[in-house]
């Protein structure tokens, strides 16, 4: 792997910096949208990137993007992560970062003149209906149903943690055409208007105070047959194609970054804000931690250079995935402690040390190695896919 940027994308760092610094008003980061102004807010400042041609950079010119590398790309995310602005077309950058790219590898011509632009565009949020109450990360157990009836699908069933559901326009779906074939044979991939007859949803209060994540449920919900991802009964193939795409991110590093400079520079302007019975040990762990952080964005930029050079990372995205939610709950552990009692005090306490960020950023952590696939999964996938070791 090159170690070195090229004064180029040096320069578009700078660039984007810059646009952020002006265009965006502040965020939370990687909690999903749980409120009007916040979706109005992340929606105009998605359509200004769109605006720019930065909200799909590395696409296809053929499909709306700039056709630029995938290392312009990971920059782009990763500074938008710092400064905990959207990343794209939904919570965690669905469309732009999942979606879109699934389409491309998987879809008809049909569905890629018909999805892709408005993501492109800006025009459209997509939500992710995976995880079920049963099925999380053993995901090839998913038990709604997805039965066939002429030109239709329709769908029964339940998702949970779909983030953002209440503000999505379409939810991409696997479900199970096949109930009689080995689990990994019988599911396929829908593209689901969420407008349809049948789909509701409820919130899921989290302990962070927020409510971004919510249960969908599928009454009867017809899915026309040209919405169908890929073939019937092999959609498995393209919720992997998907994985990949969700689990190779950088934003967690460049999040993490935020919070790592927001505590230090909060340490040196308040001296007493730290435990004052273990000054060395806190020096020695911000010291580990900044390490470990530049660890992580070389682990996150070996994803992006080894797609830029036409390869398909797989065991690689599991080890960036892995590491940067391991090292973000540590850090976040490191933090409150740090801090002392203050630490455990919320946001909404006018008492808490740097307003409480450091607090939200370690219970927003709690699902990290969970989420897109426990840190369990993601070591099977690196021993067998990347060590070549037996299952058994």
């Amino acid at each position: 792997m090159d170690f070195r940027f090229s004064d180029g994308d040096d320069t578009f760092r700078s660039e984007v910096r810059a646009f952020l610094a002006q265009e965006w008003p502040g965020g939370t980061g990687d909690a999903p949208v749980d409120n009007d102004d916040e979706f109005r807010a992340e929606r105009t400042f998605e359509k200004k990137l769109a605006q720019k041609g930065w909200l799909t950079i590395a696409w296809p010119r053929e499909y709306g993007g700039q056709a630029a590398t995938h290392i312009r790309q990971a920059i782009m995310k990763e500074e938008c992560a710092y400064f905990r602005a959207p990343i794209g077309g939904g919570p965690g950058g669905q469309a732009t970062n999942l979606v879109g790219p699934a389409v491309m590898v998987h879809g008809t011509d049909d569905q890629k003149r018909r999805f892709l632009p408005p993501i492109a565009a800006g025009d459209v949020t997509w939500c992710q209906g995976f995880s079920e109450p049963n099925a999380g990360s053993d995901l090839a157990s998913v038990q709604m149903r997805a039965e066939r009836q002429g030109d239709n699908y329709v769908l029964n069933g339940m998702k949970t943690w779909t983030s953002g559901a209440a503000y999505s326009d379409w939810i991409h779906v696997i479900a199970r055409t096949d109930p009689d074939a080995p689990k990994h044979k019988g599911i396929s991939y829908f593209l689901v208007d969420m407008k349809s007859p049948g789909i509701s949803w409820r919130q899921i209060h989290q302990v962070t105070g927020r409510s971004g994540f919510y249960e969908t449920f599928f009454d009867n919900v017809t899915v026309p047959r040209q919405n169908l991802l890929g073939e019937e009964n092999r959609g498995w193939y393209v919720t992997t194609t998907t994985l990949d795409f969700e689990r190779s991110g950088v934003h967690r590093i460049g999040l993490l970054r935020r919070f790592y400079d927001e505590l230090v520079a909060h340490l040196a302007d308040t001296p007493h804000a730290a435990r004052p019975d273990q000054p060395h040990r806190t020096a020695m762990r911000l010291a580990e931690h900044r390490i470990e952080i530049e660890v992580g964005r070389w682990l996150a930029y070996r994803v992006a250079w080894l797609q830029h050079r036409g390869q398909i990372p797989n065991y690689e995205a599991s080890t960036s995935k892995a590491f940067a939610t391991e090292l973000c709950q540590r850090f976040a552990n490191s933090a409150v402690n740090i801090l002392g009692l203050g630490g455990g005090l919320s946001q909404f306490s006018y008492r808490a040390p740097a307003e409480g960020r450091l607090n939200f950023l370690y219970l927003m952590t709690l699902h990290f190695t969970i989420s897109a696939g426990t840190s369990e999964i993601q070591r099977n996938i690196v021993a067998q896919r990347g060590l070549g070791l037996p299952r058994d």
